[in-house]
């Protein structure tokens, strides 16, 4: 695997259909050039949302499909059973900050947008702002962010998320989940690879201490004898 490739920067912002071919592995690609190299610091997600709404379940549903995958290197926090809102957004930006050293944070939460726009997924540089959408002031989460088109902004926010149908939200859930465990996956196989680089790198350093040690050895034994 190419290091190198894999993380190649790409523009700051990237944004795909849910329903187009390949759209989880196209929010891989995009989400891994964000990501600090493997080993700098923990990577931990907050998906903020809650289930009270369907519009605003976005996040909560991301985190509970992939609490029972084994996601390596990542972190996460907010599922249907323990979300992340509103009401405890502080309180567990707080503990995130106990928990992790240093954290590098993605933020992902649903939002409302054009029209021709609805479905689609964004990620990218900067935080997530949520509330923004029905006018909420909450802090900005995360030095990436994650955002799910869900619905259409302009006109009674809050009764709109209220009203956005579950199978968009779950279908875009699930694209932005599997994009997830992929880059997972991808995300801690470099990591090994960069270990094995390291060592690799280590042995060599070492033969040649004892290359260059060995002749002043046996030349101090030489001269003894």
């Amino acid at each position: 695997m190419n290091l190198k490739n894999l993380f190649e920067r790409k523009p700051d912002s990237y944004s795909v259909h849910y329903e187009e071919q390949q759209a989880a592995s196209a929010f891989a690609d995009h989400l891994l050039t964000l990501l600090p190299s493997p080993g700098s610091c923990p990577i931990v997600f907050t998906f903020i949302g809650t289930d009270r709404s369907t519009g605003d379940s976005l996040g909560p549903l991301i985190g509970t499909l992939l609490e029972e995958k084994n996601l390596g290197h990542f972190h996460t926090y907010g599922t249907l059973q323990n979300p992340v809102h509103a009401v405890n957004l502080v309180e567990k930006l707080s503990l995130i900050q106990k928990q992790h050293k240093n954290p590098f944070i993605v933020g992902a939460d649903a939002c409302l947008g054009r029209l021709k726009s609805v479905g689609n997924i964004q990620v990218g540089k900067g935080p997530v702002k949520p509330g923004a959408g029905v006018k909420k002031e909450l802090p900005e989460v995360g030095d990436a962010h994650i955002t799910g088109i869900v619905n259409v902004s302009g006109f009674m926010e809050f009764f709109v998320l209220q009203n956005t149908r579950l199978h968009l939200v779950m279908s875009m859930a699930r694209v932005i989940a599997e994009g997830i465990a992929e880059a997972s996956v991808r995300y801690s196989a470099s990591a090994i690879l960069q270990d094995l680089h390291q060592s690799d790198n280590g042995i060599q350093v070492n033969t040649k201490k004892q290359a260059i040690m060995q002749p002043n050895h046996l030349f101090k034994e030489d001269i003894e004898s």
